[in-house]
């Protein structure tokens, strides 16, 4: 079903669209629940509390910078160090921002503001891949927030209560990794990507920034890696472009 059809089958109210947002994201929540799961076991592994790392999630919500913070954690924490890969693995949302400033440059800020709070790589990604869609069926508003909302909120909840469910069980399941729960992190990204693609040629700019984000994590320690697969494909997308 087209999204001019499923727009028009499920109505334009504020209700509908939420539900759309939710529905659409939860084949994402099956993937995201284990490595939930394997956040949180690691968690009280290394000597957080149920209710510190439901504050950290919570407040936090970037899986990414929370493993890193997580692998990375020791008694007393080098809180410098943590701040400063935190940083690094979330500058993508720097460019996850810049792609919907397009589509949410009309909203008032009272409603830009909570939407870029629940940002994460999966409502980034149906997010904008919905409004695309919109935009390409002349349906306006192109950016729903209801649709996004429902779907940041559905990621959010689940994010924050199976990472809680994770370290209230991790003693009993010991190392949750033997059964390959930490593969539905890339799985979950795989498919995000899948839904985005536009062909090759659109596709060079994620080519560079994954060749040079792996050559730096081989060679560089750290985070950095991040850092530099963002700016990589952002150069490489602007000059791929000026050679359109």
């Amino acid at each position: 079903m087209s999204i001019s059809q499923t727009v028009e089958a499920v109505g334009n109210g504020s209700r509908s669209e939420f539900r759309r947002g939710v529905e659409s994201c939860a084949p994402v929540l099956f993937g995201t629940i284990p490595y939930a799961l394997v956040l949180g076991a690691q968690a009280t592994q290394k000597g957080l509390s149920t209710v510190e790392l439901s504050a950290m999630t919570g407040l936090n919500f970037a899986g990414g910078s929370e493993f890193a913070a997580i692998q990375l954690w020791t008694s007393p924490p080098h809180i410098v160090l943590i701040v400063a890969i935190t940083f690094l693995v979330n500058s993508r949302h720097l460019l996850m921002g810049a792609a919907l400033a397009p589509f949410l440059r009309y909203l008032p800020r009272r409603k830009v503001f909570p939407a870029l709070f629940f940002l994460c790589d999966e409502s980034w990604a149906l997010g904008l891949a919905d409004a695309r869609q919109r935009a390409a069926a002349d349906i306006t508003p192109a950016f729903s927030p209801r649709y996004y909302m429902g779907a940041a909120l559905a990621m959010y909840l689940t994010w924050v209560v199976f990472t809680t469910l994770g370290a209230w069980l991790g003693p009993m399941l010991g190392d949750v990794e033997i059964y390959g729960f930490d593969m539905a992190f890339p799985a979950v990204f795989l498919v995000l990507i899948r839904g985005m693609w536009k062909g090759v040629v659109a596709a060079r700019p994620w080519l560079v920034s994954l060749v040079v984000a792996a050559l730096t994590y081989l060679v560089v320690p750290g985070a950095w890696y991040v850092a530099a697969g963002a700016v990589s494909g952002l150069v490489s997308a602007w000059f791929f472009w000026r050679e359109a």
